[in-house]
């Protein structure tokens, strides 16, 4: 196996193994990313970000994304302003437009060590989550334990959002690897837990498909902010207090969704 040049990077200790592959085939498989993203004998992360060359023209670079069990997913947030930074330091631009599964995603600088990233329009159908059959998307059909009716919205990847009284006192790593496999979920599902703190901030924890509780989940952000304008909580502008940091999170009027948040660089290596 031959020697793989990488940066690590995070997003509020939502963190990544940066990979360019625009040069050479990087042969990743899924044996390797879980063997990178090992927090013990590995790397450690919970996303590998692999940079390819774009297949649209209107796009800088394609960002294809692992999680660390070796899936690969549409969309990540924070990874996605993570990417950002780093091709806009390669070029010395102040504006990136990232290729993903899910969509063209737009990103900028929003200030010092600070990237904004527009997501696009969130995805509120049953069909477009998805679910295994038809329901309404503002209360599925869906408990567990003390979390009931769950929010569904598509920003990328599929979210299911509990409003919750008090984040705190949900056993999210209990409960989330049993709800984020839940059959009404066929293609697994991302769960977050939201406090409504008031109508501008919120407070909440993800346990994210394919990776676990994390300190931070950019499209899960958005989502519970998606989530708690559609039941009429919040305003369209609203600070998301995760465990590892805050990111601002609005809704705009012309349907996409925004989100700025700062990204770092903890150190640059070579993995076998």
């Amino acid at each position: 196996m031959s020697e793989l040049s990488f940066i690590k990077m995070h997003g509020l200790g939502n963190d990544f193994v940066v990979v360019d592959g625009r040069n050479e085939d990087l042969a990743l498989d899924s044996d390797r990313i879980r063997a990178m993203a090992d927090r013990r004998s590995g790397i450690g992360c919970d996303q590998v970000l692999e940079i390819l060359a774009p297949t649209s023209e209107d796009a800088d670079a394609f960002m294809r994304i692992w999680n660390a069990d070796g899936g690969q997913v549409e969309a990540c947030g924070n990874g996605t302003r993570c990417v950002a930074a780093f091709l806009m330091s390669e070029s010395g631009s102040s504006d990136i437009v990232i290729e993903t599964a899910a969509g063209l995603l737009k990103a900028e600088t929003a200030g010092v060590g600070k990237i904004a990233v527009d997501m696009g329009p969130p995805h509120l159908d049953w069909q477009e989550i998805p679910l295994s059959r038809e329901m309404d998307t503002l209360k599925l059909e869906l408990s567990y334990g003390e979390l009931v009716s769950p929010v569904a919205v598509n920003i990328g990847n599929p979210h299911a959002v509990f409003i919750v009284n008090d984040v705190d006192k949900i056993d999210l790593d209990r409960l989330g690897p049993k709800l984020e496999i839940d059959p009404i979920f066929p293609e697994r599902a991302n769960i977050g837990v939201a406090q409504i703190i008031n109508s501008d901030t919120i407070r909440l924890r993800v346990w994210e498909r394919g990776v676990g509780l994390t300190s931070a989940c950019g499209t899960g952000a958005c989502a519970a902010v998606v989530a708690a304008i559609r039941l009429s909580l919040t305003s369209r502008s609203v600070t998301v207090k995760l465990d590892g940091g805050e990111l601002e999170i609005e809704w705009k009027a012309d349907d996409s969704v925004r989100m700025v948040g700062p990204v770092a660089t903890s150190f640059m290596g070579l993995s076998l």
